[in-house]
C-alpha cells in the first residue's frame, strides 16, 4: 500500500492555493477525544494509534505532536519518516511552524476538524511571518483513504428519566435563561456528550462512548437535533417531538447555523405541535412558545449566538459574523458535570457492582497464576523466584486475561459495554501509560512481574473508571516503595480538604508530593471528571498541573478521579485510581465563610498489601486503609460467592499498626 505521505503530497500541491503544509489533528467534526474509525485520520496518516495527537506533513518532513501519556507509545509505532515531538518539551506546532517553515506558507487544515480557539491560536501564530491558515474545502486524507471505514446506522435510543434524573424540559428551560442571562438568541451545541445529556439520549456511534453523531441548536423558542434521521425509529421521533425538538439532517447544521445568524431559523414545532403557518404564528415569549414574525427575526439579528470556543468547529464559526458570536464555555459542560441525585446514586450503584467484577477477576487471576505459572500469588512472596509451570497451550496474556475482566463485567445488572480499551499490562508495558495491549503482539503475565490494569464499564447508571497494580511473586524494594509513594498521593488526595472555589490545579500537588520527596514524577494529570453513562473523560474540570486546570473550580457534586501514578521506562509501571463525589466538608471552623469541601470515594477494589511498605506508611494512612477495607467487604459481600468473599476478606485483613 502506498505510503499516506506519498499520496497526500501532490494533493497539497494540486489544492487551491497550493499547501506547503497540512495539519490533520485526531479530532472528529464535534472536537471528541475518542472518534469512531473512520474519524481516525491522524491515525491513518501517521501509524500512531492514541488518543490524544496532531501531525503535520511538509513537502519534505512529518512530524507528530504527543503528550506524555504516549511519547513511549508514539516511539514504537512511528515509521523512520516521522519525527516525534513531545507536547510539554518540544515548541507547540503553530510555534514550530512559525519559527521554522517560510513567510507566506499556506497551511491547510479541515475546518470540520478543529475548533475555534485551536483555529484563531494558529492563525495568531502565523501573522509573524504572514503565513496563513487554509480551510480545506474537502479533507484531503478522506482523499486518498480508499478503505475508510463506512458510516453505520446504530439506533438513537432515549435514555430514561430513572437514569438522567432530570427532564429534557428542565434541562433547556435551564438552558434558555442562561441564554436570556447572556442575551443570546441561540447555541450551538457541538459536543457529542453535551447533545446526548440535554435531549437524553444515548447511542454507539463511537466505541466505549455511549453518543450519537448529532449537533444541537437551541434559541430561546426552539430546539433542533442533526443526525442522520436512518437511527432514528418511530418512537425517538415521537420523543422528541413530545419535546420540543425537531430533527433535522445532520449535513443541514451548516446551512441552519446561517439561517440562525440571519434570524431566519424557525421550528415546524411549537411545544411539540406541528404549525401549519409559521409567519402567522405571534406567540408571546410568556408562554414560552415561538413568536416567528418579523420583530422575532430583527431581535435575533441583534443578539448574540453562544459558540464554545473549544468545542465549536471551526467550519461552523466561519459562517458567523464574528461581533455576533459569544465565544464563552458552554453553560452544559458545567451543568453535565455537576450530578443531580439520581445520577449520584446510580454512579454509586454501578461503581459497586463493578467492584465486585475486579474482584472475581483479581480471585480468578490470582488462581491461574499459581496453577499454571507456579506464582506463590495475590497474599504471598516467594523465597527464591517463581517456577514455571506451564506448557505453551495453556498461558495468561494480556489480552486474554482483560477478555476475562470484561467476561465479569458483562455479568452485571446494566453493563453496556467498556467504557474504554482495558489498559491490561504486564512488566515493561506497564510503563507506557495508555498501552493498549494487540492480541497478536501483547506480552504473556508473568509471576515476577508487576501487573497493571486500568479499566472501567458503561452502565445504564453509571460510567466507571478503576486501576489497581499487583504482583503475583516478589516484589524489589524498589518497587514497594514507589508503589507505596503513589498510594500515599492517592491518599492525600482522597483526604483533601478546601476551601469553596479550589481548582484541580491546587491540589495536584497533593499526590505528587510523596513521589517527589524520593525525586519520582508521572507526566500525566492527577485527575478527570466522569460521565453519568457518558464520556468515561468529562470536563470542565480537572485535577493536573495544565494551565487548564486552574478554569474551573470543584464544586459539589462533580465526579472526579483520584490516579496518581510511577512509570519507570522499559521496566515497570504502578498506577491506582479510584472516582471521587465532591462533596460538603464538615469543619470545626469556617474561615471566611467559605464553606470547606471534601472528597467521597465511590470505588470498591482492594489495595494490595504485599506491595505496601509499611514502615513509610503513617498510622493515619493505615488507618485509611484498614477503613476503605472494611468497606470494601461490606459493600461487595451480596455480589460475591463464599470462595470470592473468603479470598476478599483474606485481601482486606486489618494491617496493624
Amino acid at each position: 500500500m502506498e505510503d499516506p505521505l506519498d499520496a497526500l503530497r501532490p494533493l497539497m500541491a494540486s489544492h487551491s492555493p497550493p499547501l506547503d503544509a497540512l495539519i490533520v489533528p485526531s479530532e472528529d467534526y464535534h472536537q471528541s477525544e475518542y472518534v469512531s474509525e473512520r474519524d481516525k485520520r491522524r491515525q491513518f496518516v501517521s501509524g500512531f494509534s492514541g488518543s490524544a495527537g496532531l501531525a503535520l506533513i511538509t513537502m519534505n518532513e512529518a512530524r507528530l505532536w504527543t503528550d506524555g501519556r504516549y511519547f513511549l507509545q508514539a516511539m514504537q509505532q512511528l515509521s523512520d519518516r516521522w519525527k516525534l515531538m513531545r507536547i510539554g518539551e518540544d515548541p507547540s506546532v503553530e510555534t514550530w511552524i512559525a519559527d521554522n517553515l517560510p513567510k507566506d506558507t499556506a497551511i491547510g487544515v479541515d475546518p470540520w476538524c478543529v475548533s475555534i480557539e485551536t483555529a484563531q491560536r494558529w492563525e495568531n501564530a502565523f501573522t509573524k511571518k504572514q503565513q496563513k491558515l487554509v480551510r480545506t474545502s474537502t479533507n484531503l486524507v478522506d482523499e486518498i483513504w480508499k478503505n475508510r471505514p463506512l458510516p453505520e446506522i446504530k439506533p438513537v435510543i432515549a435514555h430514561p428519566l430513572e437514569f438522567s434524573g432530570r427532564s429534557v424540559v428542565e434541562k433547556l428551560n435551564n438552558l434558555r435563561e442562561k441564554l436570556s442571562q447572556e442575551k443570546a438568541h441561540g447555541i450551538l451545541i457541538t459536543a457529542l456528550d453535551e447533545v446526548a445529556w440535554l435531549y437524553n439520549v444515548r447511542g454507539n456511534d463511537v466505541s466505549y462512548c455511549p453518543v450519537v453523531h448529532a449537533f444541537g441548536i437551541v434559541t430561546s423558542n426552539s430546539a433542533f437535533f442533526y443526525v442522520d434521521k436512518k437511527k432514528m425509529s418511530d418512537e425517538v421521533h415521537s420523543y422528541m417531538k413530545e419535546n420540543g425538538i425537531e430533527v433535522r439532517d445532520y449535513d443541514t447544521v451548516k446551512s441552519d447555523t446561517a439561517l440562525l445568524a440571519s434570524g431566519q431559523l424557525n421550528s415546524s414545532l411549537i411545544n411539540g405541535a406541528h404549525v401549519e403557518c409559521l409567519k402567522d404564528a405571534e406567540v408571546t415569549s410568556e408562554t414560552g412558545l415561538v413568536r416567528n414574525g418579523e420583530n422575532e427575526a430583527e431581535e435575533s439579528k441583534k443578539s448574540l449566538i453562544w459558540a464554545d470556543p473549544g468545542s465549536c468547529c471551526y467550519a461552523l464559526y466561519s459562517v458567523l459574523n464574528s461581533d455576533q458570536v459569544l465565544l464563552q464555555q458552554s453553560p452544559l459542560a458545567l451543568a453535565k458535570a455537576i450530578k443531580n441525585p439520581v445520577e449520584l446514586d446510580g454512579l454509586r450503584k454501578a461503581h459497586i457492582r463493578d467492584g465486585a467484577a475486579v474482584v472475581q477477576y483479581l480471585v480468578w487471576l490470582d488462581k491461574q497464576m499459581q496453577e499454571v505459572y507456579g506464582a506463590s500469588g495475590y497474599f504471598l512472596e516467594p523465597d527464591g523466584t517463581n517456577k514455571r509451570k506451564h506448557t505453551e497451550t495453556m498461558k495468561l496474556t494480556e489480552v486474554t486475561v482483560s477478555d476475562k475482566l470484561e467476561g465479569f463485567r458483562a455479568s452485571k445488572e446494566h453493563f453496556r459495554g467498556l467504557s474504554f480499551p482495558t489498559i491490561s499490562s504486564v512488566g515493561p508495558n506497564a510503563a507506557i501509560i495508555h498501552y493498549s495491549p494487540d492480541s497478536k503482539t501483547c506480552s504473556e503475565l508473568d509471576a515476577d512481574s508487576i501487573y497493571l490494569f486500568d479499566s472501567g464499564a458503561q452502565y445504564l447508571d453509571g460510567t466507571t473508571d478503576i486501576t489497581r497494580t499487583v504482583h503475583f511473586g516478589k516484589p524489589s524494594a524498589h518497587e514497594k516503595a514507589c508503589y507505596t509513594a503513589v498510594l500515599k498521593g492517592h491518599i492525600a488526595l482522597d483526604t483533601a480538604r478546601f476551601p469553596n472555589g479550589t481548582n484541580g490545579h491546587a491540589l495536584d500537588i497533593l499526590a505528587r508530593v510523596p513521589l517527589w520527596k524520593d525525586g519520582l514524577d508521572y507526566r500525566h494529570g492527577t485527575g478527570h471528571g466522569i460521565g453519568s453513562y457518558l464520556y468515561v473523560h468529562e470536563g470542565p474540570h480537572l485535577i493536573s498541573f495544565r494551565p487548564q486546570a486552574r478554569n474551573v473550580p470543584l464544586k459539589v457534586s462533580m465526579t472526579v478521579t483520584d490516579e496518581p501514578g510511577y512509570y519507570e521506562d522499559g521496566s515497570f509501571g504502578i498506577r491506582l485510581e479510584n472516582v471521587l463525589i465532591v462533596k460538603e466538608a464538615d469543619t470545626k471552623f469556617n474561615f471566611g465563610d467559605k464553606g470547606y469541601l471534601s472528597f467521597e470515594h465511590i470505588t470498591w477494589a482492594p489495595y494490595q498489601k504485599k506491595l505496601m511498605d509499611l514502615r513509610v506508611l503513617a498510622p493515619e494512612e493505615i488507618e485509611w486503609v484498614n477503613t476503605y477495607h472494611a468497606r470494601c467487604r461490606e459493600l461487595l459481600a451480596p455480589f460475591l460467592d463464599e470462595s470470592e468473599m473468603a479470598w476478599l476478606k483474606k485481601a482486606t485483613e486489618p494491617i496493624s499498626v
